[in-house]
């Protein structure tokens, strides 16, 4: 049962801007603080923002001022809004919940290349 779907992704030179949707299945959506997670070629998974239930937003120092995560708990739906994308932004980006005890399986991510 596919719970995750991420989309958005793409590549675009530096200074550009993406939005990813995360869209999750199942009744879990509303009931935790989710966070979008990205993972580099040879590095570990990072969380990069999350967004509570209520709307309160917390963000890796590396993308502060940059990049607005939201929800939208009626389509259980969850965005990442990227702007003045760096090289260093390139990766995989995977949206979860907060929690990683509570961790549903990983969805197939969506690519983000930033080119210089």
């Amino acid at each position: 049962q596919v719970q995750l779907v991420e989309s958005g992704g793409g590549t675009v030179q530096a200074g550009g801007s993406l939005r990813l949707s995360c869209v999750a299945s199942g009744n879990f959506f509303t009931m935790y603080s989710m966070a979008w997670y990205r993972q580099a070629p040879g590095k570990q998974r990072e969380l990069v923002s999350s967004v509570a239930r209520g709307g309160h937003t917390n963000y890796a120092d590396s993308v502060k001022g940059r990049f607005t995560v939201s929800r939208d708990n009626a389509r259980n739906t969850m965005y990442l809004q990227m702007n003045t994308l760096e090289p260093e932004d390139t990766g995989m980006y995977f949206c979860n919940i907060e929690n990683q005890r509570l961790w549903r399986p990983w969805g197939q991510g969506t690519q983000v290349t930033v080119s210089s």
